[in-house]
């Protein structure tokens, strides 16, 4: 009987080193941080986004609040606790023929709308449109606060097509705003607050872009995050009609829309068996509420970003 509970103790310690073991190796892999665009945009980008969530694997997911799919993406995301949620702060409208405006409403914020009372179409057009950091204030504390009434968990902020923290003064108030709401800032541009490095798959061609987002997650910085950015949409006539106003490289030279195509890429990366095979042997998958769990968010302190592309 002895020699029984000695083996039952001998096996229980043993089990409970090995598990220990494993754990250590588990943490002691890079960490990679998966974050998601323009959540809410259109169907099909709430489509992708769900296809996603159902793996069951942590990721982030930054949804346009000022776009007219949001409140699908609210509700789709509300069942996935495996997902980070943040505000993509939005000023501006690029599809032609499918717009948006600031829900202050065009009255409200005039230096942020055309004459028709959607946001500009360009980076380029925003800094020339003479806008008003106090209406961009409004506007954006507007969004914020649509998402926290939405009833889900928000973590961050980060800025659509990089106008938020395009200059010093929208910087500082984007900070500003993240300390008021208590929420921390994940980049889109050279800056970062938390020692993320930086990719993104955006601009990679269709042919390569699988490729290099392997090698991309094989090559990561055990010392840092890593933080990859993509840009996901299902197939269908709602998505392959939308033509990018502003790169020439998501149309055709034919003037054919591209974007589609990009974003179907993407996303079929994401799912492949080989992707999916290197969690927990190459890297450590987590999202941002994961990552600024053990973060100070009172002091956002700008860094320079690490740029893998």
């Amino acid at each position: 009987m002895y020699k029984k509970i000695i083996s039952i103790i001998l096996l229980t310690a043993t089990v409970f080193l090995h598990g220990a073991k494993g754990q250590q190796a588990h943490t002691s892999l890079p960490q990679l941080l998966i974050r998601l665009d323009d959540i809410g945009m259109s169907h099909s980008v709430n489509m992708a986004v769900e296809k996603l969530a159902k793996t069951g694997i942590p990721f982030s997911a930054s949804v346009q609040f000022a776009c007219p799919w949001y409140q699908e993406a609210v509700a789709i995301l509300k069942k996935y606790p495996n997902v980070s949620i943040g505000v993509h702060l939005t000023l501006t409208s690029e599809w032609r023929g499918y717009r948006w405006g600031p829900i202050t409403g065009r009255t409200a914020v005039p230096s942020l709308v055309d004459s028709i009372g959607y946001f500009y179409q360009s980076t380029t057009a925003f800094e020339n449109s003479g806008y008003k950091i106090d209406e961009v204030e409004k506007e954006l504390s507007a969004q914020i606060e649509r998402a926290l009434a939405s009833g889900l968990n928000i973590s961050y902020i980060d800025p659509h097509m990089g106008v938020a923290l395009s200059t010093p003064e929208l910087r500082a108030l984007t900070e500003k705003l993240a300390h008021k709401y208590k929420l921390g800032i994940s980049p889109l541009s050279n800056v970062s607050y938390f020692g993320e490095t930086y990719m993104e798959m955006w601009g990679e061609p269709v042919k390569t872009k699988k490729s290099a987002f392997l090698h991309y997650v094989t090559h990561l910085d055990p010392k840092k995050p890593n933080l990859v950015v993509i840009h996901t949409a299902t197939p269908g006539p709602e998505m392959d009609a939308l033509y990018d106003m502003n790169a020439s490289e998501m149309n055709s030279p034919e003037g054919k829309p591209l974007s589609s195509l990009h974003r179907q890429t993407e996303l079929n990366m994401l799912l492949s068996p080989e992707f999916m095979d290197l969690i927990g042997k190459k890297f450590t998958l987590i999202n941002y509420k994961e990552l600024l769990a053990t973060k100070d968010i009172s002091i956002l302190m700008p860094v320079k970003v690490e740029m893998n592309q």
